[in-house]
């Protein structure tokens, strides 16, 4: 297969650990980009919900997940071409994550460098800079010198306490690294950018979302030479690929004439779903239908439920008092309504919610969650199908990633009605996950379509059966 070359200006936002507020930056970036009223197609760099959703605000369109453990190199690759031709995007915004070189191996195989390497992106890296001066330029000279075929163009200094501190920082690295500074930003707000156990605020529950974006672009505008991330964005080499544009389509095409209506679970409590998911499910064939577990009064007329993660803790009360959606869904899965869970949505069809108080859940599955002040599950998984159930066949395995703070309280069920063996992860109990009920799956493991693109025909095809 002959090679492609195609030109896509883009640019890379790296940082050196989770927590320099690279996230805020690539926030601004977007957004100040996008006033300039150039199209920008964002992506993030691994398993998040929360940061892709701040990035799609900002550039005013889905942010698509790049993540070369969940999928191969190349279907990343291809999605990475499809998003942005699908956009007609001016420029492609990539927001890395953790440090700039941590992997899941002393290779660093599923780093953001490694993505970035893939990509050929030129990488700019945002420096955390609280109380520290001339270490930095060491700092950065170590990350030039410890894979040079990572493509660092420039910095952005970050939390920086002022004028002295921002001349002694920005001397030393251009003296001793060779890299331009392009920004120098101060130290933000807390209130703008409010954070919770799993990072910032999601996007649907901060009511000042619009005002922290501006302030964002604001920011960025003010203190970072934009003029500079467009250049370098624009000299970036045309990026040599094996896809041709027909290979990177999208692969799912649809599974049978029906066109079943699959209900989304949707609101400020679960907001967890990956942009491709939801739109493998319409390639493969359904109509999707947003119910509320809040406010809805009961299920609409669907032939299958896919409930995604969420903050179901925080709102626990309001879960809770919808009594008529809750019974509705308990009837629907004991009925055999197909229901595909993960996650926030595994603990919404448990029995029971512990937190202050008890919360009663919907009761499909005999399960009682508790909730942990530290993660319980953070990180990827591995997972073998070793059961039968609806969506997968037995010896299929599966790569996800799991992020929670609950755990389990009490499990009512026998062994075999979990059908999921965990090689890496945690899961329910004891190594298991994948609560089978009838035509119900409810698992920790979130899966993404473009390594999974199984799990959105299989869906599509149970819930055509119910039709």
């Amino acid at each position: 297969m002959s090679n492609s070359h195609i030109d896509i200006p883009r640019l890379m936002i790296a940082a050196l650990r989770g927590g320099s507020g690279k996230t805020v930056i690539s926030i601004g970036l977007i957004a100040a980009i996008s006033q300039q009223h150039k199209t920008v197609a964002p992506f993030k760099k691994g398993p998040d919900y929360i940061d892709a959703g701040w990035l799609a605000m900002a550039a005013g369109r889905p942010c698509y997940n790049l993540d070369h453990f969940l999928a191969e190199p190349i279907d990343v690759c291809r999605s990475f071409l499809r998003h942005t031709a699908s956009a007609k995007a001016d420029i492609a915004v990539i927001e890395g994550n953790r440090g700039l070189f941590d992997g899941l191996d002393v290779d660093g195989t599923t780093s953001t460098a490694s993505l970035g390497k893939l990509l050929q992106s030129p990488v700019i890296l945002c420096l955390d800079c609280t109380k520290s001066t001339r270490t930095m330029a060491a700092v950065v000279l170590g990350c030039l010198n410890f894979d040079p075929s990572v493509n660092i163009q420039a910095v952005i200094l970050n939390r920086v306490a002022g004028n002295r501190h921002e001349s002694i920082l920005r001397t030393s690295i251009e003296r001793h690294c060779g890299v331009k500074v392009i920004g120098s930003v101060p130290k933000l707000d807390q209130e703008d950018f409010p954070e919770r156990h799993m990072g910032l605020i999601p996007t649907p529950e901060h009511a000042l979302v619009a005002h922290s974006i501006k302030t964002a672009a604001e920011t960025v505008n003010r203190y970072v030479d934009l003029k500079a991330v467009l250049t370098i964005a624009d000299e970036a080499a045309p990026l040599t690929t094996a896809c041709s544009e027909k290979e990177y389509e999208a692969r799912i095409v649809p599974v049978g004439s029906k066109h079943p209506k699959i209900g989304i679970i949707k609101d400020s409590a679960f907001q967890f779903y990956y942009p491709d998911n939801l739109e493998a499910l319409q390639a493969a064939g359904a109509d999707l239908v947003y119910v509320s577990p809040m406010f809805d009064n009961g299920l609409p007329d669907i032939d299958a439920l896919y409930i995604g993660g969420g903050f179901p803790e925080t709102h626990a009360p309001q879960l809770a008092q919808n009594l008529a959606l809750r019974e509705s869904l308990k009837s629907a899965a004991d009925n055999g309504l197909p229901i595909y869970a993960e996650c926030g949505g595994l603990m919404y069809l448990g029995e029971t919610l512990v937190l202050d108080t008890q919360y009663p859940m919907t009761g499909v599955l005999p399960i009682v969650f508790g909730f942990s002040k530290k993660p319980q599950g953070h990180g990827y998984t591995m997972v073998t199908v070793d059961g039968e159930n609806p969506y997968y066949p037995v010896g299929t395995h599966l790569r996800g990633h799991e992020f929670h703070y609950s755990h389990v309280l009490e499990w009512k069920g026998k062994a075999r009605d979990m059908v999921f063996a965990v090689q890496k992860g945690r899961g329910v109990v004891n190594k298991r996950d994948g609560i089978c009920y009838k035509n119900v799956l409810a698992t920790y493991t979130h899966v993404h379509s473009l390594g999974t693109p199984q799990w959105a025909e299989a869906l599509v095809r149970v819930a055509q059966r119910m039709g």
